[in-house]
């Protein structure tokens, strides 16, 4: 045979040895004799071999790739649960997967057994880690006696580092790591250095990869100061701050590898700038008070500093059995970092029409507002407003009344906000207390409207399974009458928003031969939330909301609803599908018996 034919011969032999056969794998099956069911889970979660079997690679080539990595992937695995003794063996159609060369992969697999003898759980013996800072607090486990887990060793490690760090060595390491088993006594001795280096103050700061976005502005709202010690803490507030603003796709800061000479190290901050400009569009349909279509543009970078400008137009009451059509312009324009870096400015325009069963308004509003975040939770408003509302209605004998309400308002408010998840909460609360004294001209009358609405969720330690959620909402005009309140100001209960059930607004008061909305008002509602699976979620619910003619005195009435609705999950937030009924209406509401809800979002 010629030397060129024997070649190519040879090299063709391993192609025919890689070519996949067309016979589905049969089994793949894990042992480990002994260990908890907790331990057998996670061996199955994170077995390679297992994982390419749900994901369907189960070609030959595929399998042996994954059979080869097993070994290194257990191990690992059992180092974190303090085996450090462990055999292991990955049998392809009991031949050790380790023994099969590269070369002469098998064209066909039937079978794969993973063999795990755990072999005894190792405790720690000694443990030491110097120098560490004042008030540094180590993770329990790491101590004599306790089960020597590799992570436990890490998060020690981490703990005495970010210590330092949070002191102002920002440079801190690892100076030596001395960890030694003993497979005699089945012990684990594990010695750390640290080498915490110079309390180090903030340098030179510079903004890279910004093309739009001035240098200037990006150093103002990350808010980092030159001179001031350097904190861990405070460069993850300032990479918040710059993502909060909505122009940057994503946001890194880099603390320099070396220190200058004068104790400061540099802080370089690394930007993407998102796309300029965005659209948005929404829909929500109410069988009482009929479909609501809006949408929005978003500028993110007006002018060069961060700045937003968001243009807004909504039309409500699409097909409604009460009320009519409605619209909804509105300007907003942000400016980040203003004051400080924690305060924005914000100033809007807006146009409303409100169509409802009880008047016609149409108000205009100028407003601007500054917006403070005193913590990741605690965000604060305060502002000036001024809006002018021009209200028709009818009395209860036909004639139509016309009046002009005029109100310059000082509106404040306090947010506290510890959900998981602003759309879907499974856990955490949100409280929003907001007051807004004002003073009334043209036929408005001088007074102050307050609102308070606190929600609670609890997932009953079943990790978001099953949620409990929970609604408390009031509201008061304390002042002027009635008759001389903007009607956009005035509380109703009824609708998605307070009482599902019920039609939209269905509950207001009568004054002076007028059917309006009242000075008081509370809503109760209480949910409960089970996920099916990862899309689909069932709920019941339960809503309860009364009104009164005073700020809680005078005529009164109350109404209750409840259903049942589904939740299917999307990337943007669940879509909701509620279905509810009157539980108790008042003698003068009329409507359909069952109200069907549709929008994107939980209900609260």
């Amino acid at each position: 045979m010629r030397w060129w034919r024997a070649l190519a011969l040879s090299l063709s032999l391993p192609l025919v040895a890689l070519a996949p056969s067309a016979k589905a794998l049969e089994s793949i099956e894990l042992n480990a004799p002994g260990a908890s069911d907790s331990l057998i889970e996670t061996l199955r979660a994170s077995s390679l071999l297992l994982t390419a079997q749900t994901t369907d690679r189960t070609a030959p080539l595929d399998l042996m790739a994954a059979a080869r990595a097993e070994y290194g992937r257990l191990i690992t695995l059992l180092y974190e649960e303090a085996y450090y003794a462990p055999v292991i063996h990955v049998y392809v159609d009991g031949r050790e997967a380790a023994d099969i060369s590269p070369l002469q992969n098998p064209g066909q697999i039937d079978n794969i057994r993973i063999d795990v003898t755990l072999g005894p759980q190792f405790t720690f013996s000694d443990v030491s880690i110097e120098p560490l800072a004042p008030g540094t607090e180590l993770p329990e486990g790491f101590a004599v006696g306790q089960p020597a887990r590799s992570t436990t060793v890490r998060a020690a490690l981490n703990a005495g580092l970010d210590a330092w760090r949070a002191r102002g060595h920002a440079l801190a390491e690892a100076a030596d790591q001395q960890i030694v088993a003993n497979h005699r006594d089945h012990t684990l001795r594990v010695r750390l250095r640290l080498a915490p280096g110079e309390a180090l103050r903030i340098g030179a700061i510079t903004p890279a990869g910004q093309q739009r976005t001035r240098p200037q502005r990006i150093v103002d709202i990350a808010g980092l100061e030159p001179g001031v010690l350097h904190d861990p803490e405070a460069i993850t507030d300032a990479e918040t701050r710059l993502r909060e603003t909505g122009t940057f796709a994503s946001v890194v800061l880099e603390t320099a590898e070396t220190a200058n000479p004068d104790d400061t190290v540099d802080v370089t901050i690394r930007v993407d700038e998102a796309p300029l400009r965005r659209l948005g569009f929404g829909a929500e349909i109410d069988s009482e008070s009929g479909g609501r279509l809006s949408g929005f543009w978003l500028h993110r970078n007006l002018l060069g500093g961060a700045e937003r400008l968001r243009l807004e137009a909504a039309v409500d009451g699409i097909g409604a059995r009460v009320g009519g059509l409605g619209f909804t312009l509105d300007a907003r324009y942000t400016r980040p970092a203003t004051l400080d870096p924690d305060t924005d400015l914000e100033l809007g325009l807006s146009a409303t029409r409100l169509n409802e069963d009880d008047y016609l308004a149409d108000a205009y509003e100028a407003s601007g507002l500054l917006r403070r975040q005193f913590s990741d939770a605690l965000e604060g408003e305060a502002g000036l407003s001024l809006r002018f509302e021009n209200a028709s209605y009818d009395n209860n004998s036909g004639v139509t009344i016309y009046r002009d309400f005029g109100t310059f308002g000082i509106p404040v408010s306090l947010t506290h906000d510890t959900r998981d998840e602003a759309l879907d909460a499974t856990s955490g609360h949100y409280v929003s207390l907001d007051a807004m004294p004002y003073l009334g001209f043209a036929d408005a009358e001088s007074g102050i409207r307050l609102q308070f609405d606190a929600r609670l969720y609890n997932d009953l330690g079943t990790e978001g399974r099953v949620t409990l959620a929970a609604r408390a909402q009031l509201g008061a005009v304390v002042g002027p009458a009635i008759n001389n309140t903007p009607r956009g100001f005035l509380f109703y209960s009824g609708g998605g928003g307070s009482v599902r059930g019920l039609p939209y607004q269905s509950l207001g008061v009568t004054v002076g031969n007028v059917n309006s909305g009242g000075r008081g008002f509370a809503a109760l509602s209480t949910e409960a939330r089970v996920r099916i699976n990862d899309s689909f979620s069932v709920v019941a619910f339960a809503d309860a909301g009364a009104v009164s003619s005073g700020a809680f005195s005078g005529q009164n009435d109350w109404q209750a609803g409840g259903g049942v609705g589904v939740r299917y999950a999307t990337p943007i937030g669940p879509l909701r599908l509620d279905l509810a009924v009157p539980i108790r209406r008042n003698a003068g509401v009329t409507g359909s018996n069952l109200q069907i809800y549709l929008g994107i979002g939980q209900a609260f």
